[in-house]
């Protein structure tokens, strides 16, 4: 039977979300240690990569389970008991046999949240602080990544990927209980795209930001913090 896992994780306390031969301190690496220890001995699928210090609210991967575990419920609650505190199994549904958790994923969304001010040590690992937060710019100009483009300057030198170009659907900014929340839907992200689009955002005017995007002149940016960034939904 194969299942869907939706996850919550503060990524604070992991190195990124995919396996890795130098550490199991990942999300899959814990994830597929604990099934291992429940005769669960499947590769985990996820939807994608988040980096270290990215957190998650619906973060999707599939597994096979063997036929003795048919107690969805009661494997959500064992898994809960065995994760780390900060990984936490939301819900567990069974799906078709040729579901796949990151190849059927039609859009993802995440929100990347601000706040103005000085840090304190209860919300620092979650939200990104600063000093000041120009708000009008950053809710006019982020409404300028809506589209179809060439993201090769927008992410990380190194990246292994056939195409650079992406479809954001909708990007918009609001203020919520004194946070700033940038959100971000698209059908999918090159690595640290979206940490580097709000560096853009805070950094440069719309004339850059355009030339930018058009590939016409690449600016220095500085990425965004890690600890505001979210895996908020896949939607399939």
């Amino acid at each position: 039977m194969r299942c869907a896992l939706i996850l919550s994780y503060n990524g604070t306390h992991f190195l990124g979300s995919q396996t890795q031969k130098e550490s199991s301190n990942t999300i899959l690496g814990n994830l597929e240690s604990v099934l291992k220890a429940l005769g669960i001995d499947f590769k985990v699928v996820a939807s994608g990569r988040t980096d270290k210090g990215v957190h998650a609210t619906g973060q999707v991967c599939h597994i096979d389970l063997p036929p003795f575990w048919t107690d969805l419920k009661k494997l959500k609650k064992v898994l809960n008991e065995m994760l780390p505190k900060a990984l936490h199994v939301e819900r567990i549904k069974e799906v078709s046999d040729n579901f796949h958790a990151r190849y059927n994923a039609k859009k993802r969304v995440y929100r990347y949240i601000i706040k103005e001010g000085v840090s304190n040590p209860f919300n620092d690992d979650y939200v990104t602080f600063l000093d000041s937060v120009d708000f009008l710019k950053v809710e006019n100009n982020i409404k300028l990544f809506v589209g179809t483009f060439d993201f090769k300057y927008f992410m990380k030198t190194g990246s292994d990927v056939n195409s650079t170009c992406r479809e954001i659907y909708k990007a918009f900014a609001y203020k919520h209980k004194g946070y700033i929340v940038l959100n971000f839907e698209a059908n999918g992200f090159l690595r640290s795209q979206i940490r580097l689009m709000v560096g853009a955002l805070l950094t440069l005017d719309e004339n850059e930001i355009q030339k930018q995007l058009n590939c016409e002149k690449r600016y220095k940016i500085k990425p965004a913090k890690c600890n505001g960034l979210y895996l908020a939904k896949i939607k399939y």
